[in-house]
């Protein structure tokens, strides 16, 4: 399954009003730590397509969205569910972290 690419423009849509878990990882091109999770995410995209969306929102594109959830440092991955902020995850932190995390919204 491809990443969605989340933006201000579709976050609505792909984010508030999904009827699946969604998992938001917000990040830059010149952020060290964001390429160390970028794999990961992208792991998670494959295996749980179906039963979340998975994508990443571009900080610097996007910066409306990231003021809005209050993102001060990337990585940070923040699992909404029924339009609400249910798990916020700053850093580059292993799979299981964020496998344990996803799976309590599920």
């Amino acid at each position: 399954m491809e990443l969605i690419t989340f933006t201000d423009d579709n976050f609505e849509d792909e984010v508030l009003k999904s009827d699946v878990p969604v998992l938001i990882d917000f990040w830059a091109i010149w952020c060290g730590p964001c390429r160390l999770i970028a794999p990961i995410v992208e792991e998670l995209a494959n295996e749980y397509e179906g039963r979340a969306k998975i994508g990443k929102l571009d900080v610097d594109s996007n910066q409306q969205t990231s003021i809005k959830y209050g993102v001060r440092s990337i990585p940070t991955l923040l699992i909404f569910k029924d339009g609400e902020v249910k798990e916020t995850i700053i850093g580059a932190v292993p799979k299981p972290h964020i496998v344990e995390k996803l799976n309590g919204v599920l």
